[in-house]
């Protein structure tokens, strides 16, 4: 059998500044590049026209035509991936394998087990700080504990930003590549699913629209945010070169990036937030969870119009404003007193830039029950913050066109009595 060593692609799809390539490249000899699309994921997902699936695989094209050209190609691997292992075991001679660290609980139980398989039959399994600037672990308080308000943690973290020299990766040694005749690439139909309408934006920033963040961010009419959220979550783009670039441009851009590294710290020292409150007591929750209510609020038929235009956009473009997230996420759990879960699994299915830590900790924030989360008598008014943000209704109107017309539903509740009747049961449930 061939000896070889292996570059495991996951969240990193990139050649670029791709950290575990750049060692695995240094340190071996024939590295196979590969990708597993792993089932224990892939069967979970309900919806065949997953926008998601299709722009990863897109991505592997790409990538294995920039292989190609370096005399190599990607292996791409359809299964669950300790089956996969146990497959490449019997067909090569494997001496290691290199990957970039994932956080995420599901992630670190299944790299285990291949490290533990691998282990067994004599290869090394080596991980590597890809998708972050600062793991979890390296922004610590004074105590050796990792932070779970904002504020001091992004304030350590930008001293560290400042003070460390970060650089991009260069001189890749790709002569130790395995030298190998294209592997073939899988259709969506191989992988059970189908091809979807749904545009991905550009991985590309503009220094402009970053440098006027903080002014443009929170108005949905705008073309205001990066959109760069399904590139960071796939990592087609280099978080350190985003950080590096975009840090003099714009500070709260910026905090963005580091909200994003923050959630993922709290996932990976609390993994139990998957499926239950950062703060235990809210937990007791008494959630009226009518599934009507859910039905219209995922459907945009709440009769509130910032509401419903944002919950038409992700059901269309698997997008939504992050202003609108939080008007949305707060309706739910506030107004109608519905579990965040509820909507946090919804927004999973349909977000294209979907990632847990993010996604998790938005919503426990919304909802009051999270870390450094919004307090629980804050209750968002849709009028008044359609008011601020969304004055002329620009963005209502492209989403709820019928908006003023018969066809148009009433409210499912009353502001008023939604928010004292949210107040009332969330201090009943915490007294």
């Amino acid at each position: 059998m061939q000896k070889i060593s292996i570059f495991w692609f996951r969240r990193d799809l990139r050649l670029e500044d791709n950290t575990g390539l750049y060692y695995a490249l240094q340190q071996e000899e024939n590295i196979l590049p590969i990708f597993i699309f792993d089932t224990n994921i892939l069967d979970k997902l309900s919806n065949r026209k997953d926008a998601r699936v299709e722009f990863i695989l897109d991505q592997l094209k790409s990538l294995s035509k920039e292989l190609e050209e370096k005399g190599s190609s990607l292996l791409i691997k359809i299964g669950k991936p300790i089956e996969v292992y146990e497959e490449l075991l019997g067909q090569y001679k494997i001496q290691s394998v290199y990957t970039n660290r994932d956080y995420e609980p599901y992630a670190k139980e299944r790299d285990q087990a291949v490290e533990k398989l691998l282990k067994e039959k004599g290869a090394d399994f080596y991980t590597f700080k890809d998708q972050m600037i600062f793991e979890p672990g390296e922004v610590l308080n004074g105590s050796g504990e990792f932070y779970k308000v904002f504020t001091p943690y992004s304030r350590v973290w930008k001293e560290k930003f400042q003070n460390q020299k970060i650089e991009l990766l260069s001189y890749f040694h790709w002569k130790n590549l395995f030298q190998t005749s294209t592997f073939e690439v899988p259709s969506l139909d191989d992988l059970g699913f189908e091809s979807t309408e749904i545009k991905i934006p550009s991985k590309s920033w503009e220094e402009d629209l970053i440098s006027k963040y903080n002014q443009t961010r929170d108005f949905p009419a705008q073309k205001g945010t990066s959109r760069l959220g399904i590139h960071l979550r796939f990592g087609t783009i280099s978080i350190k070169k985003l950080a590096l670039e975009t840090a003099p441009l714009n500070d709260t851009f910026l905090n963005e990036l580091i909200w994003r590294e923050f959630y993922m710290t709290i996932l990976a020292f609390c993994p139990e937030v998957v499926d239950k409150a950062f703060k235990p007591a809210y937990d007791r929750i008494p959630w009226r969870n009518n599934e009507e209510d859910f039905k219209a609020w995922c459907e945009g038929k709440t009769g509130y119009p910032i509401v419903d235009a944002g919950m038409r956009e992700l059901n269309a473009t698997g997008y939504m404003h992050n202003r609108v997230r939080m008007i949305v996420a707060s309706f739910l759990t506030k107004h109608l007193l519905i579990d965040w879960r509820w909507g946090e699994t919804y927004f999973a299915e349909k977000l294209l830039d979907f990632e847990l830590a993010s996604n998790n900790g938005g919503w426990q924030w919304a909802a009051g029950t999270g870390t450094d989360a919004q307090p629980y008598f804050r209750v968002f008014n849709p009028e008044s913050q359609t008011e601020k943000f969304d004055k002329e209704l620009k963005y209502i109107k492209k989403w709820v066109p019928e908006l003023g017309t018969k066809d148009y539903p009433k409210p499912i509740v009353d502001h008023k009595f939604a928010r004292q009747r949210a107040i009332d049961t969330y201090k009943q449930a915490l007294d």
